[in-house]
């Protein structure tokens, strides 16, 4: 290849080819929505086969970088909001059926970060964050509470723009911060209803509801945003495809 692999020389080549494209992606130099040049064009660049380009177009396709659209080419994945809604939203409804959540924001606040928050966020111990508290309703009924931390330094200006924030925050951090959510880990533990999230949930105290912590990542895997949810699953469950 012309340029420098940043894996080891022991990776595939093709595996080294697509580290290389998807530190351009990384750095914005195709951002999402733009088409990539053509397969041939990119393997001349690249001084490798056509062949092992496409293997690492569709290494990146299948982590959701890219989409390869037939008879158009390959376009830099973006977040539009049935996508990303989908994706990442896991909860289904008792006969398995999706359903489109609606958000109601309780307070927008900046603060410093906990201790926990710093250290899922890789923030320093003194950094600010912004936190937003919503409530998620399902079918008329409110299903979710739950708290939303992002760094300040970077995400300050939600605070208090826009006035009315979308139900997938994921597009708006990509559109408007140039920060993608390209994947996310979770961990899901059970635990109880108690003071604002069971009035906000119209549970009484003690009621049981699923708990879920996320910590959304960008391409580099940096973490993007601290997400702690409170599910009541009377009506639902959560599904995951492994």
């Amino acid at each position: 290849m012309t340029q420098s692999a940043t894996r080891p020389l022991s990776q595939p080549l093709h595996r080294q080819l697509r580290d290389l494209m998807m530190a351009r992606v990384e750095a914005g130099e195709w951002s999402p929505g733009t088409y990539l040049p053509s397969e041939s064009r990119l393997a001349e660049e690249y001084g490798v086969a056509v062949g092992t380009l496409r293997k690492a177009l569709l290494d990146m396709a299948a982590e959701g970088v890219v989409v390869r659209r037939q008879g158009k080419g390959t376009v830099v994945a973006s977040h539009d909001s049935d996508a990303v809604l989908f994706r990442f939203f896991n909860l289904r409804r008792a006969d398995g059926s999706t359903l489109r959540p609606e958000s109601r924001v309780l307070s927008r606040i900046r603060r410093a970060a906990h201790a926990d928050e710093a250290q899922a966020l890789a923030l320093d111990a003194q950094a600010d964050v912004i936190c937003i508290t919503r409530v998620r309703e399902g079918d008329g009924t409110p299903i979710i509470y739950e708290h939303i931390v992002l760094s300040a330094a970077r995400f300050g200006a939600l605070e208090h723009s826009p006035d009315l924030l979308p139900n997938t925050l994921y597009q708006l951090y990509q559109t408007e911060y140039g920060a993608t959510v390209h994947r996310a880990r979770e961990q899901v533990t059970a635990a109880r209803a108690q003071g604002v999230c069971a009035q906000e949930l119209a549970l009484p105290d003690g009621a049981p509801l699923l708990h879920i912590r996320r910590i959304a990542l960008d391409y580099s895997e940096a973490p993007l945003e601290l997400r702690l949810s409170w599910v009541n699953t009377d009506a639902l469950h959560y599904r995951a495809d492994v």
